[in-house]
């Protein structure tokens, strides 16, 4: 068996990399967008949370035939103690089965345990986001997987090497050029405002109280969304916060925000709303406090925000939920339909062999 050498990733190897990325993508084997270079440096070599140590490559007789990339704890801002993640694995056709993708595994692991990490997580919480495309569809992608795509080449790969599933999500879809608001919604609106609970842009005369809902949905991520965009439209100026940014480009100014509110307390929300350059309308969740469930306000929301996302020029939406999540309902109905399922995997880094890797 030939010899396999695992070593940091060099830039002579990039035309071999992209050559390996890009054999996957095109098998169907992973939905990744194909690399290229300003893709391959702004991912795994400028983004935060990379170090030049955690992307290696399998090297067999002279050739590139795997690499693995990895983010250890304490390297990006929002890392938490003991937390690693595996941003992605791929092996070449040809040299699988002969330990390589192992190898590559063991040896991430080695380096994880070394920067202090206690489980190797496939998770949305990587600060590096690997962009993907929905099948089926004219090039529409979504910004970031929440975990392994349950359908990818290497699923059973990753079961058999002892990661575990810990949460399942949907991906859901729908193409916006047919979007049109029902009669419907318009007739709930007018009930919800009759009943004291004003329905969609947000304005500051309406109220901005929403730590009531925040704190009995038990969110502080809804929180931080709120107070962010809020502050916005109070200073006029851009949001400040780079994780609600689409693209990882910063809003020109303040974004529109969807709410429902009932007596200068919001009660729900979505949004905000913003486009992504690949024509995707992008928001960053939906919400309704438990106290006001049932009234039909998640539902008037959303189409709202679809509404909106026509009206911003979107072409196409994507959203993930949990598979038992009630709020599928309020999607299917609007027009989207599930794709593709994620599930997040975590692995305990066990002491174990440490690969051979050269520094």
């Amino acid at each position: 068996m030939a010899e396999i050498r695992l070593r940091p990733m060099e830039s002579r190897d990039y035309p071999s990399v992209e050559a390996l990325w890009n054999a996957c993508v095109k098998a169907g084997e992973v939905l990744y967008y194909p690399l290229t270079e300003k893709r391959f440096l702004e991912t795994f070599v400028r983004h935060e949370g990379c170090e030049p140590g955690n992307l290696l490559v399998a090297e067999t007789d002279g050739r590139i035939t795997g690499m693995v990339h990895g983010v250890a704890p304490g390297t990006f801002r929002l890392s938490r103690p003991g937390q690693a993640y595996l941003t992605c694995l791929l092996v070449a056709p040809e040299a699988r089965g002969q330990g390589v993708g192992s190898a590559l595994l063991r040896t991430l692991k080695a380096r994880m345990r070394e920067a202090g990490a206690d489980t190797l997580y496939i998770s949305s919480l990587n600060p590096v986001s690997l962009a993907w495309r929905i099948p089926g569809t004219p090039g529409h992608d979504h910004n970031n997987m929440p975990g392994l795509d349950t359908d990818c080449a290497g699923w059973g790969f990753f079961l058999h090497r002892g990661f575990q599933e810990k949460y399942r999500e949907a991906a859901f879809y729908r193409d916006l050029a047919d979007y049109r608001l029902p009669e419907e919604i318009l007739i709930r609106q007018d009930q919800l405002l009759r009943e004291g609970i004003r329905t969609g842009y947000w304005q500051p005369s309406w109220g901005d109280q929403f730590d009531g809902m925040c704190d009995r949905v038990g969110s502080e991520y809804w929180r931080d969304v709120l107070a962010t965009e809020i502050t916005a439209w109070k200073t006029g100026q851009p949001n400040a916060d780079e994780r609600f940014w689409p693209d990882g480009r910063r809003p020109d100014g303040p974004r529109p925000l969807l709410t429902a509110v009932c007596q200068g307390q919001i009660v729900g929300f979505t949004g905000p709303v913003d486009r992504q350059e690949s024509g995707r309308g992008w928001f960053t969740g939906i919400c309704t406090d438990p106290l006001f469930e049932r009234h039909g306000i998640a539902t008037v929301l959303f189409n709202l925000l679809m509404n909106a996302f026509v009206q911003e020029g979107a072409a196409f939406t994507t959203l993930f939920t949990g598979l038992t999540s009630h709020a599928r309902k309020v999607y299917e109905r609007a027009g989207l339909r599930p794709i593709r399922e994620f599930a997040l995997m975590a692995l305990p880094l066990n002491e174990e062999e440490e690969g051979r890797i050269i520094k």
